[in-house]
């Protein structure tokens, strides 16, 4: 990997890791969709029916309660944000994304089924969302009422501006992270956008420092996503003409998360496999896009939340992996991959 290219996974990590470690309160919680073969999430499930799973052992489930149906999900906040991306896709595409947006926001007459906000994300960084609502028909008004950002970021930067997206993006994501995680209640980040660049392939070989950088960034974004309890969607605006691309299954070779720096790829902070960790997402091969969107809003439908203790590392950043298995047949969960634990006594970085 030449200069450049440690220079721009430097950047980009170092403006990403964070974090105290080594916190005394080990509490996390898990926002557990439960869906049959089509897809359909399904209700009706006690605490029983469940069995979760750290890195293969039972755990102790320390509390548990059903959501069911929309309005019961004003008992605890729960939100849908848009998140529209001028940075990665063209401006003709975020036409169409707003487009789309419109007319999501417009069924049912414009009476949303949850509390819904718009973030846009241009090179400008990432704008503060204004307080969540039902009325799509103020949220359009909002959205007609903004000009689309241009991007300044040019094919003559970069490789084709690829590495600055990238840094760009993470760091927003981050920020938008540390945002959220000051407000209570679930999340539901829906980022309308085909993801940023990868930047991982046979000719990227990166050294152990710069692997240790990314692994730093994934194990600090995956903190800020859990704490901040969202799940993270992605809705590709390219819709079918994007879909038969190689692009839209390559970040599938990443799902599996990275135990060690050794191991670490820029690919495995893609946008898809962020939301597919979360417990999201990826919508990539339908031209209705705000029938896409409308498939993220239903998993607030009916869910399931669960806390659990989650245990201390023999050593800093150790993956735990999660799974969830349910009595019921014909269904299976969906929520976050799992955690990276801390010592106990873990100094603070």
């Amino acid at each position: 990997m030449n200069m450049r290219w440690m220079g721009c996974i430097y950047l980009l990590c170092s403006s990403v890791v964070f974090g105290q470690r080594g916190s005394a309160n080990r509490q996390i919680t898990l926002d557990v969709v439960v869906a049959d073969k089509s897809g359909k999430p399904v209700g009706g499930l006690q605490q029983a029916d469940f069995t979760l799973l750290d890195n293969k052992q039972p755990q102790k489930i320390t509390s548990f309660h059903a959501v069911e149906g929309w309005t019961a999900a004003a008992a605890e906040p729960v939100e849908a944000i848009l998140l529209v991306d001028e940075v990665n896709a063209s401006f003709m595409n975020v036409a169409s994304e707003r487009d789309n947006i419109v007319k999501f926001l417009g069924r049912n007459g414009g009476q949303l089924a949850l509390p819904v906000s718009m973030v846009f994300f241009s090179d400008n960084g990432i704008t503060d969302p204004e307080a969540p609502t039902r009325d799509g028909n103020a949220l359009i008004a909002k959205l007609n009422a903004r000009a689309s950002g241009l991007r300044t970021i040019r094919k003559s930067q970069g490789f084709y501006g690829a590495q600055e997206r990238l840094d760009l993006s993470l760091r927003k994501l981050a920020e938008f992270a540390d945002r959220e995680a000051t407000r209570p209640g679930r999340k539901l980040a829906i980022w309308i956008s085909p993801g940023w660049p990868l930047l991982s392939g046979v000719e990227v070989d990166l050294t152990a420092k710069a692997r240790q950088w990314v692994f730093d960034s994934i194990v600090a974004l995956s903190d800020r996503l859990r704490w901040a309890r969202i799940t993270l969607y992605v809705v590709d605006p390219l819709g079918m003409s994007d879909a038969v691309g190689l692009r839209t299954a390559y970040y599938k070779q990443f799902l599996k998360p990275v135990a060690k720096p050794s191991r670490a790829e820029p690919g495995d902070v893609a946008l898809q496999v962020l939301a597919s960790q979360s417990g999201g997402l990826v919508l990539n091969s339908s031209n209705d896009i705000a029938g896409e969107i409308e498939k993220c809003v239903a998993d607030v439908s009916s869910f399931y939340v669960l806390t659990f203790d989650g245990l201390p590392g023999d050593g800093p950043d150790e993956l735990h992996t999660l799974e969830l298995k349910i009595v019921k047949s014909g269904v299976a969960a969906r929520t976050r991959f799992g955690y990276y634990a801390q010592p106990e006594l873990a100094p603070a970085r």
